[in-house]
């Protein structure tokens, strides 16, 4: 038999390799086969696996050549001829070589190549076998080694059993791509050729595979990864399936997953990849077979029987998966799945206990998630998705009841879950557990609901992204991060969902998540609802949040909940824990923000007509009335029955916590009201600007207050005092009143003021709710001027009389001074209005050192519609404030102050030697006095910011200046400065000389506010006076940077700037005088530059009011001495005088410098240093220039005194260069002039014969036309 065999492959034509490699093959084959006899089985064996690669095939037939060279002879003659060869089918090698390319393409192309090749060879082949012809069945040559071999393949070609094998052996390969593509070679092989069987192939695997103990890792690894892609290219060939269809009592289908299980269980990381082998057959299967076959096979029943106590996760995802093919309710699956199985048996406390393990060993396919986890998120959240098709789909009363019980059902497996598996066993252990816990979240979070939302955001998870966002160095901080980024993402189109992260990220840290985090994580996603019904849904969140007091946790983080021992440090000492102690900061977090909803609320208008601003406005209202009623309602009332009220009136259900809130947070309420009705009284004068009516929030507000004081069961948060009750009751009725008459008297003045008046009686009216026994007496003030102000409202005013009659007798004779002030008997119109105004601006005065920013910005409001009637005595109680210092110096005579807090009265002359370069001050005055002064609103708003923020100086003296005052001191301090200093310093608040300041910046923006509309009056010289006494004082040792800047401002802005200033005959000159004296006096004594160019523009705005009044010509000359005077001062040492600001006088003011001429010329005939002998000149030089009118009589009179100067300035030329130079340029200046004013005659006449010589010498060609010689 082996004789004949041998003789087959002599004749064989190969089908696998052209004709000239089988002359080659034939040779070797002749050649070897006496040796072949003699070998060893094994021998054989390392033979036939030598002649199957191609790179060893040359080495093997030289070496059997040579002991028999007449082989060749031999089969010389039986050599078939070389056309059939290339006629038949073959097998092409570079298929193989192309089933390794990393290109998919080139891959599945390779494999289509190889199945055309093989199935042509496999046709021939069996073609020859059925004709009998033993010699076209055993053409291939080169496959006899392979043929020998007992493998289950007769039925195959030798080419197809060569690629077979080929293709095991490829894909046991490491290199890249390979195990792919002779996987997919396999896989398409088997598919296409039947004769192939399946249970010779599961045989062949393994032998040709080898594994053993002994081997050496990596070729280990190559082995079994090798095995397994054989199995799995089986399994997706289709083949066990359908051998199992036709004939069911099979076992295929028990032996491969035998061979599989068993396969998996040698190596962890065989176990995935072998259940998606099993899989990928069981998905080709009938249901029938999961039971009787894949679930009875061998080893199979084992493995799920220990995978709940090993924990193996492969397992439990392969029990799961097969489950969905199987509705046998019995215990098939171990201790892995519940019987009878369902999700809320799978998803109940004890049975997610009971295969945790499973869970934590889930993690080790990191940063991959486990097959097991995308099983286990649809089941949860596939009764979610099924729930909301009901929603959408059906509405009948069964159909709702049985969706809200399965929506609950849904909801409990959910946190069952979370708590059991997420909390308690992923948070609890590892990095990368907890690594895995965030990935599972995040690949449920898309697919919940918001209220699922706030299952799976538990207060555990919080704390555990809390504890590794605190800590940048965690190894688990970019991983946090990532979260945070894509929980972001994932909710960044949905309200509901959006809000439901914020509130429980802020419910679980205490309303602290980003400053405890360091991230923006909640202020961003605050920040995306913009458009009303977006905020809508927030507020309505944030006011469910607020009441809700289960929510929040009451224990203490436990760091052991979310870190283990390997994990990074816990919170810091300073982080408090997010206990009970956090209600009042959660809930003050929800008032703050709910407050500024607003600021992100963008109202865009389609275009500018009137309909589309009202649209807006009233969108912008909508939400504000929300906002204003949550604060209301949490900030002033309190329900004696309960915690929730129904106002059948407004037709809405308040809500109160269970526990009252603290007086802190009440308060809080209040704040944010007061800014709520600023910024809609703010919004409501840009409306009037544009003639669009806006929605009064003040009036909905007041109604709100009136119409759940009504309630029965609500009152107000706390029992109001007699005076406090009176007040409140007042500011109720008289605000009612004046809204009637200003809805009686349309747009114009009168409703201007009954407007705004309105909105202070509002903020007053929380400021007796806020601060109990101080402000009633301002408020009831206010209501007085009302009365005053507002003649009608007087007689629709019954609070009064029922006022009296419910209180006391002891507060009823308190009240009757100010009960009969009301009635105004005896006094006529105008001490009315004088007292009206007076009684406004002390009553402002008394507020303002302690309200709010809102009641400030209403103070300003009010003032500025009536600041017009201002009397000289409120002003003057404004003044005053300015000017106070806390040790009770009050300067109320103009004549004493002087600016000596920086003016030095040194006498003595400045010697040359002393005397430095002072530089020109021209270019630092303000010459242009025409500038816009129309500065509107804007500029009083940053005012009142500014005070609010105002910082003062903290001295260690601040208790000693008002424990030292004595009575008669604390006297002459008005009322409202001794009320700061009756309160003691507490710790971390702020101090006396602050408050102070704080009080007079506010009263400064009052000023301004008066300045701005009343430029021309009077008073502004009084205004003026104060504010630069001011303002000289606050370079000392009490005053405050901002304080300056505030005062210079209004000076320069309001006064100095202004196109109007008082003028006219009715100004008093000696006033003017003083005020006069005293900027020239600063300007040139100052040692602070900021004073002297503030009195240089004081002077400037004083010269500008007295050339507007027909002065006479004792008080013109009075003003010519006032700068005599400080010309003459400028020789002293003292002097800080800078000759600029006069040469700036003069050129506004010619008159002047004419007035002045004879004066500087005498100057500089007596002044000593050259430096300021030459400032003199150019300031003759400024005045010649300045002189109006017909020069050359000008001239003419003065022409004896410039040859007089000329020869006094060139007898004493100056040494320095520069300075010399000077000097003859104003000669010859002179000359030049007095060639243009065709005045040589005279000046010739006059010079006398010295000067004559002087200007000869000195100034040479300059003075060439005025020689005697020349004429």
């Amino acid at each position: 038999m082996a004789g004949k065999k041998r003789a087959q492959t002599d004749l064989a034509v190969p089908e696998a390799v052209p004709a000239s490699d089988a002359s080659r093959d034939d040779d070797a084959a002749a050649a070897e086969a006496p040796a072949k006899k003699k070998k060893l089985a094994m021998e054989r064996k390392k033979q036939r696996k030598e002649l199957d690669k191609e790179r060893h095939r040359q080495s093997v037939e030289s070496d059997a050549a040579k002991p028999q060279p007449p082989a060749a002879e031999a089969a010389a003659p039986v050599n078939p001829p070389p056309a059939p060869a290339a006629a038949g089918p073959g097998l092409h090698m570079n298929v193989f070589r192309d089933l390794a390319s990393p290109e998919a393409s080139v891959r599945e192309a390779a494999a289509e190549a190889l199945v055309a090749e093989l199935r042509e060879v496999q046709k021939a082949h069996e073609k020859g076998a059925r004709k009998g012809d033993q010699e076209a069945a055993d053409r291939d040559g080169s496959s006899q080694m392979e043929a020998e071999k007992d493998d289950g393949l007769e039925n195959c070609a030798p080419s197809v059993r060569y690629a077979i094998r080929r293709l095991i052996r490829g894909i046991s390969s490491s290199r890249e791509y390979a195990r792919q593509g002779f996987a997919l070679g396999l896989a398409v092989v088997l598919e296409s050729i039947r004769s192939i069987r399946i249970e010779a192939l599961m045989k062949l695997i393994p032998n040709l595979l080898e594994y053993s103990s002994s081997m050496k890792g990596p070729e280990a690894k190559d082995n079994l990864l090798g095995r397994l892609f054989g199995f799995g290219a089986i399994a997706r060939s289709g083949r066990v399936s359908r051998q199992w269809t036709r004939d069911k009592s099979s076992p295929i289908v028990k032996d491969f997953v035998s061979e599989v299980v068993e396969l998996s269980s040698k190596k962890r990381y065989l176990t995935e990849p072998a259940v998606a082998v099993i899989l990928d057959l069981v998905r080709k299967l009938p249901d029938e077979a999961i039971l009787s076959e894949v679930l009875e096979a061998l080893g199979v029943q084992d493995w799920f029987n220990r995978a709940a106590d090993i924990g193996d996760p492969d397992a439990l995802f392969l029990a799961l998966k097969l489950q969905e093919r199987t509705s046998v309710q019995k215990e098939i699956f171990g201790k892995l799945l519940p019987c009878p199985f369902s999700p809320d048996n799978f998803f109940a406390e004890h049975h997610l206990k009971s295969i945790a393990a499973c869970f934590k060993e889930s993690a080790f396919c990191l940063p991959r998630i486990h097959s097991l986890w995308l099983v286990i998120t649809e089941m949860l959240v596939r009764e979610a998705a099924s729930q909301n098709d009901i929603n959408t789909s059906c509405g009948k009363k069964h159909k709702k009841n049985k969706k809200a019980s399965s929506s609950e059902d849904t909801k409990k497996n959910l946190r069952n879950f979370c708590e059991v598996v997420i909390e308690g066993s992923l948070l609890l252990s590892s990095h990368d557990r907890k690594h895995l816990a965030f990935n599972i979240l995040l690949s449920i979070l898309p697919k919940l609901s918001p209220s699922a939302i706030q299952v799976v955001l538990s207060s555990k998870v919080v704390h555990g992204l809390m504890d590794i966002l605190s800590n940048e160095s965690s190894w688990l901080y970019n991983a946090g991060k990532h979260f945070l980024n894509e929980l972001a993402s994932v909710v960044s189109h949905d309200n509901d969902r959006r809000a439901a992260v914020i509130i429980n990220l802020q419910k679980y840290s205490g309303g602290r998540f980003d400053s405890m985090t360091k991230t923006k994580t909640v202020k961003q996603l605050i920040g995306e609802f913009q458009s009303v019904e977006d905020c809508l849904c927030l507020v309505q969140n944030l006011m469910a949040l607020f009441v809700d007091e289960e929510a929040v946790p009451d224990e203490p983080s436990d760091q052991s909940q979310t870190t283990d021992e390997n994990s990074e440090i816990g919170p810091t000492e300073e982080q408090d824990p997010f206990g009970h102690g956090n209600v009042d900061v959660l809930k003050s977090w929800v008032v703050n923000t709910i407050s500024c909803v607003l600021k992100n609320l963008k109202l865009t208008s389609k275009g500018n007509s009137d309909s589309e601003m009202v649209k807006c406005i009233e969108e912008k209202f909508q939400v504000q009335t929300e906002i204003l009623k949550f604060l209301a309602v949490q900030g002033l009332f309190s329900a004696s029955l309960g915690t929730e009220v129904t106002s059948f009136e407004l037709q809405e259900k308040f809500k109160w916590p269970k526990n009252p809130i603290s007086t802190s947070l009440r308060n809080e309420c209040i704040e944010q009201l007061q800014f709520l009705l600023e910024d809609a009284q703010k919004d409501e004068a840009l409306h009037v600007a544009s003639e669009v009516k806006s929605n009064d929030l003040g009036y909905y507000f007041m109604r709100f207050i009136n119409t759940v004081c009504n309630i029965p069961s609500v009152s107000l948060f706390r029992t109001l005092s007699g005076n406090d009750d009176n007040a409140f009751k007042k500011l109720l009725a008289i605000e009612s009143l004046l809204f009637q008459e200003e809805r009686k008297a349309g747009p114009g003045l009168d409703s201007t003021k009954m407007h705004v008046m309105r909105y202070l009686l509002i903020q007053l009216l929380l400021q007796v709710l806020l601060h109990p026994d101080e402000y009633w007496e301002a408020a009831v003030d206010v209501t007085i001027c009302c009365k005053k102000s507002f003649p009608a409202i007087a007689q629709g005013d019954s609070s009064s009389g029922q006022e009296s009659g419910e209180r006391g007798p002891q507060e009823s004779d308190e009240d009757e001074p100010e009960e009969s002030d009301e009635d105004g008997s005896g006094d006529s119109n105008g001490e009315a209005s004088l007292e009206f105004m007076d009684v406004l601006v002390q009553t402002f005065l008394s507020i303002l050192p302690h309200a709010s920013g809102p009641v400030c910005f209403t103070i300003e409001q009010v003032f500025r519609v009536f600041c017009d009637d201002i009397t000289e005595t409120g002003l003057l109680d404004m003044l005053r404030v300015v000017k106070i210092d806390l040790k009770g110096r009050q300067t109320d005579s103009d004549d004493e102050d002087d600016g000596r807090v920086d003016i030095e009265d040194d006498e003595t002359v400045m010697e040359d030697a002393e005397v430095g370069e002072v530089d020109d001050v021209a270019d630092d005055l303000d010459e242009d006095t025409e500038d816009d002064s129309n500065d509107e609103g804007d500029a009083d708003q940053d005012d009142l910011k500014d005070g609010d923020k105002a910082e003062a100086t903290k001295d260690g003296d601040d208790s000693d200046d008002s424990d030292g005052m004595d009575d008669d001191a604390m006297f002459r301090i008005d009322p409202y400065i001794a009320r700061i200093f009756k309160e003691r310093n507490l710790p971390g608040s702020e101090t006396k000389q602050s408050q102070l300041m704080r009080f007079k910046l506010r009263v400064l923006t009052l000023l301004d506010i008066y300045l701005q509309r009343n430029p021309g009056k009077t008073l502004v010289l009084e205004v003026y006076s104060f504010l630069m006494q001011a303002f000289v004082k606050s370079h000392g040792a009490d005053g405050g940077e901002q304080f300056r800047q505030r005062i210079a401002g209004i000076l320069q802005r309001r006064i100095f700037k202004g196109r109007e200033y008082p003028e006219g005959n009715g100004i008093e000159f000696s006033k003017l005088e003083r005020l006069l004296e005293k900027a020239l006096r600063l300007a040139s004594r100052s040692r602070y530059s900021t004073v002297a160019s503030v009195a240089q523009n004081a002077a400037f705005w004083i010269l500008k009011i007295i050339n507007s009044m027909n002065c006479s010509e004792e008080e013109l000359a009075s003003v010519v001495d006032k700068f005599r005077s400080i010309l003459n001062d400028y020789d002293r040492k003292k002097s800080r005088l800078k000759l600029g600001f006069v040469k700036e006088v003069v050129r506004r003011n010619p008159w002047l410098g004419q007035e002045l001429f004879g004066f500087v010329v005498q100057k500089v005939e007596c002044t000593g240093a050259d430096y300021r002998r030459n400032q003199m000149l150019e300031l003759v030089d400024c005045i010649l220039k300045s002189w109006v009118g017909d020069a050359s009589e000008v001239w003419t009179n003065h022409l004896a005194q410039l040859c007089k100067l000329i020869q006094e300035v060139l007898s004493k030329v100056p040494e320095n260069k520069s300075r010399r130079k000077e000097v003859r340029n104003f000669c010859t200046r002179i000359l030049q002039t007095v060639l243009k004013l065709n005045l040589k005659e005279q000046f010739q006449n006059a010079v006398s014969p010295e000067t004559y010589s002087l200007c000869q010498a000195q100034l040479g060609t300059a003075f060439a036309p005025f020689r005697k010689d020349s004429n």
